[in-house]
Order: C-alpha cells, then structure tokens, then sequence
C-alpha cells in the first residue's frame, strides 16, 4: 500500500498553459496562428494559456497534430496540475475543520495507535479524517454524529459526541477484521442459549469462545475500551445486510452490566430494523429497548423462575440463596445480584462481592486491522 503521508507534494505547479506558451515562444508562434493550426478560436487558446481552460483529450490530440508534441505529455499535465488544484482545495477544506480536532479524543487515540500526532494542525486533521475513514467534516458528522441523534435525546444522557465517534470507529475497524459467516438468526438464538453458561466462567476464558461462536452467525462482537466522554456500554448495527456488529466497553466495570448489555444487544439483533442503529448508554426509554431488556432478562433468568426468588426478597437473599439459585438457572450469581437490585429487592451495598470485576482484552490499532 502507498504511504499517501509521506508522498511528495509539491508546493506549486503551473498549469500546462504556462508550457504551451513556453513552446509557441520557441517556435515564434502566435496563439492566432496556433488557433489557425488547431481550428480551436483564439480566445480558447489564449484561456488555456491562462489555465482557465482544461486541455480535453480532443485539444490534447490536435496539439499533438500542430505542435508534433504527444497528446499524453499535454494529458499528463492537465492532470497533473488538476490533481494540484484539488489538494489545494482540499488543504483549504482541512484548514476549515481545525477548530473540529478540539472535539475529538485525540491524545487517547495516540495512546492506543490509531492515529499519529502531527506538527501541523493542518495535517492532523487529514490524519483524523483517514481514521474515521471520511473525506471531510460534513461526511464525519453524517456517518458519526447523525446515529448519536438519539442517543443524545435522554436529558439525563449527555455524551460527548466526539469521544463516542471515536469509540465507534475503533470498533468499526476491529470487526472489519473478524471474518464472519452469513447471518443466520436460528444459529445466533442458539448461541445465546449456550451463552448464558458462558457467564459463570471468568471472562477472560470466554472472551474469545462468545467472539469466534457468534462469528458463525454472522455477528462480529468486539470489546473496545471506554474512551472518556463516551458513556456508551454498547452498540448495535448491521455492517452489511448479513453481516451485524454488537459493540461492548467496560464502562460498568462488572461483568453483570457487560452481560446484560451483551444479551440486550443481540435482543436487537433479533427483534429490530437492520437500519436502526442502537447505541446504549442510560436514560434512553423506548419501547425498542424496553423490549431488548425483556428479552435480557428473560433469556438470562427466565420469568418462572425468578418469580421463585422474588417470593423469598429480605432476609432470605443470603450469599448462599443467592448463588444456589445462580446454580439453578446456570448465570453468575452476579447476574442474579445485578437484577434484584435493579428490582430494588436488594440493596445497592448488598452482595456486591458475588460480581466480578469485568477486564477487557487491550486491541491496538495494529491488532483491530490485522
């Protein structure tokens, strides 16, 4: 692959009208007589000359028959100069967008290899613009701001915009690496069945187990750190019309949130719109997420059963009633813990020492791409 960043650009470029003008003094050739030649009017040769004209391959070709100089020497540097002008436009376009770097998490994107720092502010925003795999702000703000829209609407939710874009790509990029089979909802409702036994093994020895299964199905799911100012615990989204992704970070720190926030995802998956994009964070109530949180909550302890153990909230949610009815279902008994305080049949402070701390694999730039 061409390192674009590194290639030479050169300062300026004269259009090819400098070099006709060149040629004609040589020859001592009037732009009339080269009209004459060429049966193109003065007035067009005279703005070729100015570079307000392009040289078509129509010109270039009767050039080439007037002046004896190939048709692909005047191509070549239409083009050239061409390309020129776009990158000063685009150099123009870059330095219009400076002020947009300020918004984005970039000293933890350094961190993580995902971009590198520039001397040129100018030229930190090109480099941030190849992260996010965009040409400019306007398209940033379509593909990253526009599906935050209601994210952002839960008056009891503020996010940073730019620290959630830039979570949103890394996990863009890491499942652009996961190679996944056609989507196929039977094989993915069975996944998650087999799942649920999933918790009760520390993370770190499923983590990838619940990556490669879900994979088979035809969902790519990753673990991205949390970036600060993004208060998103997960995401869903189609990537391709057979390909979904199902996006976790470790806001939470425990593995009874992440689990809840995995199931809740692929409840989304399963129940709603390929188009709809669902980022989950706190404060956001509809009835799409009421019923992915249904979903959760029934798959990971079924209604029947917990209706058993709300019979017995009080003094009968001891640690060992606890993890004894974990056993029963087959979740973490910090799952169980998690959903009774939910409930409020357990105090916040109560049981806390049956969940377990949640600790993500670490992907850089070079892993996620690979």
């Amino acid at each position: 692959m061409t390192d674009i960043t590194n290639a030479y650009q050169p300062r300026r470029v004269s259009p090819p009208g400098g070099t006709l003008q060149d040629v004609l003094d040589e020859r001592g050739m009037a732009q009339n007589e080269l009209a004459e030649r060429t049966g193109l009017s003065t007035k067009a040769i005279n703005e070729i000359v100015k570079g307000k004209m392009a040289i078509t391959p129509g010109t270039a070709l009767k050039f080439e028959r007037a002046l004896g100089m190939a048709a692909e020497f005047w191509l070549a540097r239409e083009q050239h100069y061409q390309e020129w002008l776009a990158r000063q436009r685009a150099q123009e376009e870059l330095a219009g967008a400076v002020d947009w770097v300020r918004t984005i998490p970039l000293r933890a994107l350094v961190a993580h290899g995902f971009v590198r720092e520039c001397k040129s502010k100018v030229e930190q925003v090109g480099e941030l613009f190849r992260f996010f795999g965009v040409a400019s702000r306007g398209a940033w703000e379509e593909v990253y701001a526009s599906p935050q829209a209601a994210f952002r609407r839960s008056r009891a939710f503020e996010c940073d915009v730019g620290a959630t874009a830039a979570w949103l790509r890394v996990g863009e990029l890491q499942a652009q690496s996961i190679k996944a089979d056609a989507y196929r909802a039977d094989r993915f409702r069975q996944i998650l069945k087999e799942a649920v036994g999933m918790t009760r093994k520390p993370f770190g020895r499923v983590a990838g187990q619940l990556k490669e299964s879900c994979a088979s199905a035809g969902v790519a799911v990753v673990y991205v750190l949390e970036i600060k100012g993004c208060r998103a615990s997960g995401v869903t989204r189609w990537l391709s019309p057979t390909k979904a992704l199902i996006q976790l970070s470790d806001r939470y720190k425990s593995e009874d949130h992440f689990w809840f926030t995995f199931f809740h995802e692929a409840g989304h998956i399963l129940l709603h719109r390929k188009k709809d994009v669902f980022i989950e964070g706190g404060g956001t109530d509809t009835e799409q997420e009421r019923e992915a949180d249904r979903f959760a909550q029934e798959l990971l302890i079924p209604s029947s059963e917990y209706a058993k153990l709300r019979g017995r909230a009080g003094a009968g949610l001891t640690s060992t009633a606890v993890q004894g009815f974990a056993a029963e279902v087959g979740v973490a008994p910090g799952i169980v813990v998690g959903r009774l305080q939910h409930d409020k049949l357990l105090r916040f402070d109560r049981l806390n020492d049956l969940k377990a701390r949640l600790e993500l694999p670490v992907v850089s730039q070079a892993a996620a791409t690979r």
